[in-house]
């Protein structure tokens, strides 16, 4: 399998820096069953490309196949000869320092938008060139794809799956590689190795700043992590935004989330609690407001997210706190909808703007799991106010984000939270959060379950 990469921008020899190549030498990396070379066919100031060829290993491939695949498997299939997930490998280590946007000589490059093309001989693409343009277009690219004929001795055989495919864009290294080392094996909707819960990290890092605002960004999950619904699900809820979109400025959105914060925040301080948990934690700004209380002698965030909660760990300062407030704290992976004996023994429970990322069958585990298994004193929970959208569109069907599965109007979370009540032995009272206007009421509403 070949992939080049072209850069036409002036001087176009700036892609060997930020790939770390030079261009005199040809170099080569071990991947699983094979070897990645990567050289330059061409390197002058007008027109630079970099291909990386990919040499795979017959009979590695036979002794380390899947042991449940089908019987002749093994003697018939297009592993050697098409970029699959051993081409993202082979990106990765290749090209490691220019995925992970480090430029040494030029770090300023990093940044800089180039004109960029990308050829792929040949792409396994399962479903055709549809897909492939679903997959690109929402990106910015241009794209030129020849499809090859199963047989072209026998052209009533038809069409294959398989593809010759050139990309342009005008984009950062970075960006792109990213883009192929994701959508390679999403295309080809296969992997070489076992996923798991590492391949959800992966996903999220390589993806960060343009998968979670893609349109087939469902599609693009399940694929890359081979339709194993509890990763997926878990990634999924993992690309939750804190700020709801369609509020007009970004600082109204911010501050109506601050408002949600600090209402938490005071409600739990209204309480007499030694410990909290924050449910889907996400970046740790309700646990860097629950620190002021000085009451509250332990605290945990969760989520399924291991980068929110690196960015957590670095907004709260963990390795420059002294050590009786870092006692204090605690940061673990995990997901509500699991049952899960870390999350036991805790005074109160807070989800700030959760439960609408939750598909409906995962609202009814996480309730499930949250009322009847781990059985806080107190939970407070927020979440948007349908009614409340009647300000910005006429569509009764929008909702502020992408995420969001589903949105309560005031009647409908009443009767969620009466739900609660009959079910699980709770009382509640529900209270509004930021300006509310006649009709429609505030932008959102917070839910304070107390256990009989």
């Amino acid at each position: 399998m070949l992939l080049t990469i072209t850069n036409s921008r002036y001087p176009a020899t700036d892609l060997s820096f930020l790939l770390h190549k030079h261009p005199a030498k040809v170099q080569s990396v071990e991947v699983m069953n094979g070897k990645a070379h990567v050289f330059y066919p061409e390197a002058g100031d007008e027109k630079c490309t970099c291909a990386i060829l990919l040499d795979m290993d017959p009979v590695g491939l036979v002794r380390n196949s899947d042991a449940n695949s089908f019987a002749l498997d093994q003697y018939v299939n297009d592993r050697p000869y098409v970029a699959s997930s051993f081409m993202s490998s082979a990106i990765s280590k290749g090209f490691s320092s220019a995925l992970n946007g480090n430029c040494k000589e030029k770090p300023e490059l990093v940044s800089i938008p180039l004109q960029l093309e990308v050829q792929i001989s040949v792409l396994s693409i399962r479903g055709g060139e549809e897909l492939l343009q679903q997959l690109f277009q929402p990106l910015g690219y241009e794209i030129i794809a020849i499809r090859h004929p199963l047989d072209p001795h026998f052209p009533e055989w038809g069409n294959s799956r398989y593809f010759t495919v050139t990309l342009k864009n005008e984009i950062t290294l970075q960006a792109l590689l990213s883009h192929l080392y994701v959508l390679i094996p999403v295309m080809d909707n296969e992997k070489h190795y076992w996923v798991n819960e590492e391949e959800v990290t992966k996903l999220m890092n390589k993806g960060k700043g343009w998968l979670e605002n893609h349109p087939s960004r469902e599609i693009i999950v399940r694929r890359y992590l081979r339709h194993q619904r509890k990763l997926s699900d878990n990634a999924l809820a993992a690309m939750t935004v804190s700020e709801d979109a369609p509020l007009p400025e970004k600082a109204a959105r911010q501050k109506l989330h601050d408002v949600r914060l600090q209402a938490v925040s005071d409600e739990i301080a209204r309480l007499n609690v030694t410990s909290v948990i924050d449910l889907g934690c996400g970046e740790g700004r309700l646990i860097k407001l629950l620190l002021e209380n000085k009451q509250l002698q332990r605290i945990t965030g969760m989520d399924v997210s291991s980068h929110s909660l690196e960015v957590a760990a670095s907004r709260l300062k963990l390795d420059k706190m002294i050590e009786s407030q870092r006692k204090r704290i605690q940061l673990i992976q995990g997901s509500l909808t699991y049952k899960d004996r870390r999350l036991h023994g805790y005074d109160v429970a807070a989800m700030v703007e959760v439960i609408e990322h939750l598909d409906e069958d995962r609202l009814l585990a996480m309730e499930k799991n949250l009322f009847n298994e781990i059985q806080p004193n107190t939970v407070v929970l927020t979440t948007p106010n349908k009614d409340w959208n009647l300000t910005f569109t006429t569509d009764e069907n929008m909702l502020r984000h992408s995420d969001h599965r589903f949105e309560w109007s005031r009647a409908a979370f009443n009767a969620w939270c009466e739900h609660i009540r009959d079910v699980y032995k709770y009382t509640y009272e529900i209270k509004p959060l930021g300006e509310e206007i006649e009709a429609v009421g505030a932008p959102s509403q917070m839910a304070v379950f107390s256990k009989q």
